[in-house]
C-alpha cells in the first residue's frame, strides 16, 4: 500500500510541475518588462546599472526555477 501512495504523490507532483514552470516563466517575463521600462525611463547614463539589475533578476529567477525543478 505504501508504494501506491508514493506513486500517486509522484503523479500529482508531475501534473502540478508544468503549472509551476509557467508561473516562473511569467514572473521572469514581468521582471524583464519592468526592468526594460526602468532602463528606458532612466536613459543612457544609467544603462549599466539597469542592465545589471535586469540580468540579475533573470538569472535569479532561472536559478529559483532550476532549484524548484530539482525538488
Amino acid at each position: 500500500m505504501g508504494a501506491s501512495r508514493t506513486l500517486a504523490a509522484d503523479v500529482l507532483v508531475d501534473m502540478i510541475m508544468p503549472f509551476g514552470q509557467f508561473v516562473i516563466g511569467a514572473l521572469v517575463l514581468v521582471t524583464l518588462v519592468v526592468s526594460v521600462r526602468r532602463l528606458l525611463e532612466r536613459g543612457p547614463s544609467r544603462m549599466g546599472g539597469a542592465m545589471l539589475l535586469s540580468g540579475g533578476a533573470v538569472i535569479g529567477f532561472a536559478l529559483v526555477g532550476y532549484l524548484i525543478q530539482l525538488l
